[in-house]
């Protein structure tokens, strides 16, 4: 067959569409641009939009968890309870929930632990080398900040108890480092004396502008000879004689082979395939402070609060909750307030402009890995999402192994672990 992509005949041989412009989907995109695929990513939304625009920014090489833990089944109630905890479901999205949750839980067995942190560790650990092959050293440099981060808990006498965690960064060689008050408060002057201890992992780092890193890559991938359509994409079907067509509120795009980088979305658009992929969006809420009084040198994540605060080039950005509650329900402002109150309970003196507030989607597996390879008995579809809290770290070790597979070359780690056919 004509390989087309938009309409063009494709300058290289076979052509690729690509269903999302988030920091993942770009990066299969430059991925496969890069081996000779003529590339058009399809996406309504204009990149660094979405997840990729509000999440944490912190890009955590060094930390490779899944987030479902053993014990952590009771700790749900506490957390539903408490109008500052982590965790919300709201009671009408529940029955449809429930599969996913169940399957959640249930990954969080030591075993399923271990396994998961080892493929995590594989995607993680590259990001930094990844995101400077993506996008070159000197937008490297204005973007990206390779300069720790602190795990900080409050109220303990002691240090916190060894876990499972500290296994985990055992087992991977990762350098951590216990600190107590007078440090934290070295790194963090103004920080309330209720930080007792603190964890200071040297591997890990974080953006200063997550939209900014997601529209350099876009910019990169225009510039290497990749086609960016602003278009929503309604349905994906099979051609007669091999391809795919993709049908967009604009016209129709066809190609050798696509794939679904949509995010929490992905699975709208497999299950009309008769494809089912247990993917649930964790929605997550920013406060966004412009012109903050405090300027943090490393990101901090509170084990307490269990909430994320990181400095960034459009100011203080206070980051953290799940809420199960699917993708269509508006959101919960609450979320986003009390994430300003934790905020200023660790740092009391904490003055700053007019908040922004902003609700998205984690689009997240049972097991914290996301998928990433062939889908299902269908030639030519391939999927890249679900990677939950870690999209920004994980995108480009990523986009490189989906476009070894998808280019038959021998892939840099083993892909087994991502396959969708886990499901």
């Amino acid at each position: 067959m004509v390989s087309t992509a938009n309409g063009r005949a494709s300058r290289h041989g076979r052509s690729a569409l690509v269903i999302g412009a988030g920091a993942v989907g770009l990066s299969a995109a430059v991925q496969l641009g890069r081996r000779g695929l003529q590339v058009t990513v399809l996406d309504e939304a204009q990149p660094g939009g979405g997840a990729s625009h509000g999440n944490s920014g912190m890009l955590v090489a060094d930390t490779a968890m899944p987030t479902s833990l053993p014990g952590m089944i009771r700790k749900v109630p506490r957390w539903l309870s408490d109008p500052l905890g982590p965790l919300t479901i709201r009671a009408a999205y529940l029955p449809k929930a429930m599969p996913w949750l169940w399957r959640y839980l249930k990954a969080g067995t030591r075993r399923q632990v271990f396994y998961a942190s080892a493929a995590l560790r594989e995607l993680n650990r590259r990001t930094f080398s990844g995101w400077a092959d993506l996008i070159g050293p000197a937008e490297m440099a204005r973007l990206v900040r390779q300069d720790g981060q602190i795990y900080l808990w409050e109220g303990l006498k002691t240090a916190p108890p060894p876990g499972i965690e500290d296994e985990i960064r055992a087992m991977f060689g990762i350098q951590s480092e216990i600190i107590g008050p007078d440090q934290i408060r070295q790194f963090y002057p103004g920080i309330a004396r209720t930080a007792t201890h603190g964890l200071l992992i040297r591997g890990n780092g974080h953006t200063v502008d997550p939209g900014g890193l997601t529209r350099a890559l876009a910019e990169r991938f225009v510039a290497e000879g990749g086609e960016l359509a602003h278009e929503r994409v309604l349905k994906l079907w099979p051609r007669d004689g091999g391809g795919w067509s993709a049908m967009t509120n604009l016209t129709n795009h066809t190609a050798d082979l696509v794939v679904v980088a949509a995010g929490a979305w992905s699975t709208r658009l497999l299950a009309p395939l008769g494809i089912a992929i247990p993917l649930e969006t964790e929605r997550g809420y920013h406060v966004m402070l412009p012109t903050p009084s405090i300027r943090l040198g490393m990101p901090i994540l509170s084990k307490t609060g269990y909430f994320g605060m990181c400095s960034m080039a459009g100011g203080l950005r206070v980051s953290g909750t799940v809420e199960i509650a699917g993708l269509d329900a508006p959101p919960t402002l609450q979320r986003a307030e009390n994430l300003l109150v934790q905020a200023k309970r660790l740092f009391p003196s904490l003055e700053h402009g007019e908040p922004i507030y902003w609700m998205g989607h984690r689009p997240s597996t049972p097991d914290s890995l996301p998928v990433i390879g062939p889908i299902g008995d269908r030639p030519g579809l391939y999927g890249c999402f679900g990677h939950g809290h870690a999209g920004m770290t994980g995108a480009p070790a990523s986009g490189q192994l989906l476009a070894q597979l998808i280019a038959d070359e021998r892939p840099s780690f083993d892909p087994a672990p991502y396959s969708a056919a886990r499901f």
